[in-house]
């Protein structure tokens, strides 16, 4: 019972990898679409199933209900900036498919996403046994994370057009 998520999370991207490879004609484009889609199998196995890893290795995590912590901040730790690393590709993939939404926006954006993942791991750890914590650290890394995203899109978008309009001249 405790890895129906990964089995859900697996079936999902199996038919989305199906359907990306037979309905879309242009390499890079599918190509894109695929890397991204393995990109949110991976972040999707590890905020909804009981696989974990500490930076050097992978396991199971024992059944349990996780905790909640939503007043203790704690910033500056590697689990913060785990978490950072983890939702700069979201917030990459976000701005690229909503390219006329503000950074202001992709901050409201980036909390409400984080709040959700934060919200499912507390309801599926206690469905599903997974034995996640909810924390509003992780709320904050995610949201900072997808932030990040968002901003590196915008510069990688300003250096394309910028480079595209000198060799137009």
């Amino acid at each position: 019972m405790r890895f129906i998520p990964l089995l859900v999370i697996l079936t999902i991207s199996i038919i989305s990898a199906l359907f990306i490879n037979h309905n879309i004609e242009k390499f890079e484009k599918r190509h894109f679409y695929l890397i991204s889609l393995v990109y949110l199998t991976f972040l999707g196995m590890i905020l909804f199933t009981p696989i974990s890893f500490d930076g050097t290795s992978v396991y199971v995590m024992s059944a349990g209900v996780g905790h909640v912590n939503l007043h203790q901040l704690d910033i500056i730790d590697i689990g913060f900036a785990e978490n950072i690393i983890l939702t700069i590709p979201l917030g990459f993939l976000i701005k690229n498919l909503f390219s006329h939404v503000s950074v202001l926006s992709m901050a409201f954006t980036g909390f409400m996403i984080g709040s959700g993942i934060e919200t499912a791991q507390y309801y599926l750890s206690h469905f599903f046994l997974i034995n996640w914590t909810s924390d509003i650290n992780d709320v904050l890394a995610n949201a900072l994370g997808i932030v990040i995203g968002a901003i590196l899109m915008v510069t990688y978008e300003y250096i394309v057009n910028r480079k595209a309009t000198r060799f137009a001249k």
